[in-house]
């Protein structure tokens, strides 16, 4: 039988996965962009080696959007926010990018790169959302390649960092003039194939890795998986509510802040395991 943890690492993982789950409704990225900082500490406190503590972050991270999507998307979706013409577009896209980054890029990815990169990523993406750029009025979002190509980049991209995707196809929505709110919804929507399809691929790709703590499935923790989408399940309607009644530009500051945080803490890390 599998040990489960102490009480006092039952309490972090809840506080984390209430607070993730309440920011996976509020700004449609799924919770991992709070997740991965968080769970690298607390992996790393548990004896788990650097470079694999970032790795089963980013996995573990995942894993949890899948419920904590679902959660929030109901939530969007009765106040009728969500895009699903969008979603079912960038969707085969999405799953198919998935598994080509947490089949094969991911497990052949040093945790040191990885780290470094979702925070130059993470960084980007802050910075094109807090200088909130108007798009040009007339553009759209692309015919059916375009958004299938489009789906792939965020699938990937999302399974090297352990993110639902909001950092990814919330601005690119708003780039293509859907309306924030819109994006947001749509990106909750789309957290569930993204989750679905990478977390699969993070636990076959980490069978027979050296040095997983007890109770993991390939580079997925379950003992976090199981307290943090527990907690993220009930705060998720609640920040899709808030969403809903804050003005679009504050929402733009929020997400673009909170990406700029993390994304520092991350660099760190990821320097840090490298040297």
């Amino acid at each position: 039988m599998c040990p489960m943890p102490d009480l006092l690492l039952i309490v972090e993982l809840g506080v984390l996965g209430l607070a993730t789950g309440f920011l996976a409704g509020l700004l449609g990225i799924g919770g991992g962009m709070l997740l991965v900082p968080f769970m690298t500490y607390i992996l790393g406190a548990q004896k788990v080696a650097p470079d694999l503590a970032v790795k089963m972050a980013i996995a573990t991270s995942m894993a949890t959007i899948v419920f904590t999507s679902i959660s929030s998307v109901r939530a969007h979706q009765r106040r009728g926010a969500v895009r699903w013409d969008i979603a079912r577009r960038l969707a085969p896209g999405i799953v198919a990018g998935g598994f080509l980054a947490s089949l094969g890029v991911f497990a052949l990815l040093k945790g040191a790169f990885l780290a470094i990169f979702f925070a130059l990523f993470v960084g980007f993406s802050a910075t094109q959302m807090f200088l909130d750029r108007k798009p040009a009025p007339t553009r759209q979002m692309p015919g059916n390649a375009g958004q299938l190509g489009a789906g792939g980049a965020i699938g990937f991209l999302s399974g090297l960092v352990g993110a639902g995707g909001g950092f990814v196809s919330v601005p690119f929505m708003t780039w293509c003039n859907v309306p924030m709110h819109n994006a947001v919804a749509t990106s909750a929507a789309l957290g569930f194939p993204i989750a679905l399809a990478n977390g699969l691929g993070y636990a076959i790709s980490g069978q027979g890795v050296h040095g997983l703590p007890a109770a993991s499935l390939g580079y997925i923790w379950l003992p976090a998986l199981a307290v943090i989408a527990t907690c993220s399940v009930l705060t998720a309607p609640l920040g899709a509510k808030a969403a809903h009644g804050l003005p679009v530009k504050r929402l733009k500051r929020v997400f673009a802040s909170l990406l700029f945080t993390l994304a520092a803490y991350m660099l760190f890390k990821g320097i840090a395991a490298a040297g």
